[in-house]
């Protein structure tokens, strides 16, 4: 199984709702204690044992069950639902390994996340790192994915049924009227109230620092002193906060494709803009070569020109998919997006372009429903939903009314004349959230952590390359690997040098020379 399926549905998440990530506690590098299960509250960090009332907690034992392939075992880890109140209700979390093959003397645990917030670890283990990672890091890892609380098979946030998803995904996100920018509200806000009528119990402790928290309880549990892990995406500022939690429990960690914690939500927003910007001139100066370019083969400046009148005519007048859903703006938009994530789709994306230009969108309409997961029956996944739900708690919103959008729509688009007045409007999703943030935007700094990698790709279009950069930079024993080159995240995209460093990392624990560069 390819992994940058998983990558594609998990991160375009980001940009496709607006609810994009960000911190999660206070302004400076040191934990919150005010936030829902801060280390004040029992959670303790590192240097500190788990409070009396989260010793069950961290005691209990896995009853593991054979599951899904042979050699992957699956269990139930218990956490509590409010950090701040453990002996309160608590949260059954899915878990999935699949042990290490040998030969060579086993390491210990090596917990995955494919991103999101939202993607299923345990999917991901499942289809494609249980199988798919390095022989050599299988042979000595039992490898391990756990579903963060409100995603998946743990607790999953649900907000919207298939038909509601269906018209929610349909709604113009580039408003020309005061009448579509209502429309667009209340779509939101419908979105944020489904999501409480339906998950109100987990809906507000579902933030990173939770999560973080729950992978130091599922660290004990396994037995490992410290906790390895790879995480994508989203998955690095999962994996950045954990090592600002519990820096001296903090073993292995590779963070490709990083988030940077200290922008605020606006910032991020806008930054990602600017990646698929990068990534769509990518795209374009390869399209213009082809005869089969639905763009022009003339320059990337008029296939821009060109899709920005396709996004124009669609809106007008949306294109028959063979459907009862028509190809509209928005999901013609998200079905660009979809393919930039991975050169590999390029093709299919020139091919779906040439056929919505001809007056059938089925082609990217499909792109559209791998992105929101949306199955052939009309039934959605959850990953849009806990999508939202984390986000919305990790930072207060991007936006707080229709006029502070409208107001930053010039400078969104000037960071991508095509896909910049989309992004704006998304960005508008958490004003109407119910369960208030949690968390703020900060450096994660981690002092006391041991060597920590991060990875970046220089036109990634999700966790734009400077992201990277400015992680490393802040985290005390953060050492950048760069990967010149297309797609979101490097490691197991093709690219050797990457893979060799990765894998020397996590099998010795020596990061590569700080700054090096691969192709």
């Amino acid at each position: 199984m390819d992994p940058r399926r998983f990558l594609r549905s998990s991160a375009l998440a980001l940009a496709a709702t607006g609810a994009l990530l960000s911190g999660c506690t206070t302004g400076d590098s040191s934990p919150s204690t005010a936030t829902s299960g801060g280390p004040g509250a029992g959670a303790g960090d590192a240097r500190t044992a788990p409070s009396a009332a989260l010793k069950p907690y961290y005691a209990q034992k896995l009853s593991w069950r054979d599951c899904g392939a042979e050699g992957f075992q699956c269990a139930t880890l218990k956490a509590p639902l409010d950090y701040a109140k453990p002996t309160g209700d608590s949260v059954k979390l899915a878990v999935a390994r699949k042990k290490a093959t040998g030969p060579g003397d086993r390491i210990g645990s090596l917990h995955v996340n494919p991103g999101g917030p939202g993607g299923s670890a345990v999917e991901y283990l499942q289809a494609y790192a249980g199988i798919g990672y390095p022989a050599p890091v299988r042979a000595r890892y039992d490898v391990v994915a756990m579903d963060p609380r409100g995603v998946a098979r743990s607790e999953p946030i649900e907000c919207l049924d298939g038909k509601g998803m269906d018209q929610h995904t349909q709604v113009d996100q580039t408003p020309d009227t005061p009448l579509e920018a209502a429309r667009l509200t209340d779509s939101l806000k419908g979105f944020a109230e489904g999501c409480k009528k339906r998950s109100g119990r987990v809906l507000p402790h579902v933030s990173t620092a939770d999560a973080a928290r729950d992978m130091d309880v599922l660290r004990a549990v396994l037995g490992d002193a410290k906790l390895s892990y790879v995480g994508a995406s989203y998955g690095t500022f999962l994996g950045a906060t954990y090592a600002e939690l519990f820096p001296a429990r903090t073993g292995r960690l590779v963070l490709d494709g990083a988030m940077d914690p200290s922008l605020s939500a606006r910032e991020l927003n806008r930054d990602q803009t600017a990646g698929f910007e990068t990534a769509f001139r990518s795209f374009a100066q390869d399209c213009v070569k082809r005869e089969d370019c639905p763009l022009g083969t003339t320059s990337a400046a008029d296939a821009s020109d060109r899709l920005a009148e396709f996004f124009a005519d669609v809106d007008a007048e949306p294109v028959p998919t063979g459907t009862d859903r028509a190809l509209g703006e928005s999901l013609a938009t998200t079905g660009v997006l979809t393919a930039m994530y991975d050169e590999a789709a390029w093709p299919q994306l020139r091919t779906a372009l040439t056929s919505a230009v001809a007056g059938d969108g089925a082609a990217l309409l499909g792109l559209a429903d791998t992105y929101y997961e949306r199955d052939p029956d009309g039934s959605y996944a959850n990953l849009m939903f806990a999508n939202a739900a984390v986000n919305c708690l990790d930072s207060p919103p991007a936006f707080t009314d229709v006029a502070q959008v409208e107001a930053a729509v010039p400078d969104f688009q000037q960071a991508s004349p095509v896909f910049g007045r989309n992004f704006a409007w998304s960005a508008l999703n958490c004003s109407y959230w119910p369960s208030p943030a949690t968390g703020t935007p900060h450096r994660i700094e981690a002092k006391g952590a041991a060597p920590l990698l991060v990875v970046g790709t220089t036109r990634d279009p999700a966790t734009p390359y400077k992201w990277s950069q400015s992680l490393a930079s802040q985290l005390s024993s953060g050492t950048l690997l760069t990967y010149d080159g297309d797609g979101h995240t490097a490691y197991g995209r093709g690219s050797d040098c990457i893979d060799t460093a990765i894998n020397t990392y996590l099998l010795e624990g020596t990061v590569p020379p700080d700054g090096k560069r691969c192709r």
